[in-house]
């Protein structure tokens, strides 16, 4: 069940800042993008999370959106952003996080999964060996299938007896 289980969470991805990374040693942030830095399938992103990237960019944290979203999905909005991507990262598997670190010459104890879904970001992050960091989703979907999900996330994280922290 640990693998669950994040290491710590927030409920924006806007709310770590460098001083935090900084205190667990990490220098890079691999981000998903809907529900994490906008909402579903948007094309823009609000200026809260513009911000924080630009003020990540500043401190020297490097940032790489990491998406199972298709690429014509996630090669324009991480475009817009200024930032590199790796689109179809096929979460949880961490083939993903793997072409990140080679890609970034980045160390896995550097390396950072930020993202709204615990069977996809925490699990990729688990599975791959780096940290876990769980936002709460912007919106909450109003799919069946979501809904189920988000319901058991939800009980995965009451029996979550590390109370995962900032």
């Amino acid at each position: 069940m640990r693998l669950f289980w994040p290491e710590h969470r927030f409920q924006r991805a806007w709310q770590i800042t460098p001083e935090w990374l900084a205190r667990h040693g990490l220098t890079v942030l691999l981000l998903d993008v809907d529900n994490t830095l906008t909402t579903h399938d948007s094309p823009d992103i609000g200026p809260q999370a513009r911000a924080w990237i630009a003020q990540m960019q500043q401190a020297g944290v490097r940032l790489l959106v990491l998406s199972n979203n298709k690429p014509a999905r996630v090669e324009p909005f991480a475009e817009m952003i200024g930032l590199g991507c790796i689109a179809n990262a096929k979460k949880p598997l961490g083939g993903g996080v793997r072409r990140a670190l080679a890609r970034l010459g980045a160390k896995k104890s550097e390396l950072a999964v930020v993202g709204d879904q615990i069977f996809t970001d925490v699990l990729c992050a688990r599975l791959a060996g780096v940290t876990s960091v769980l936002v709460d989703p912007i919106e909450l979907e109003t799919f069946p299938f979501f809904r189920f999900k988000r319901a058991l996330e939800r009980l995965i994280l009451r029996g979550d007896a590390s109370g995962a922290r900032r």
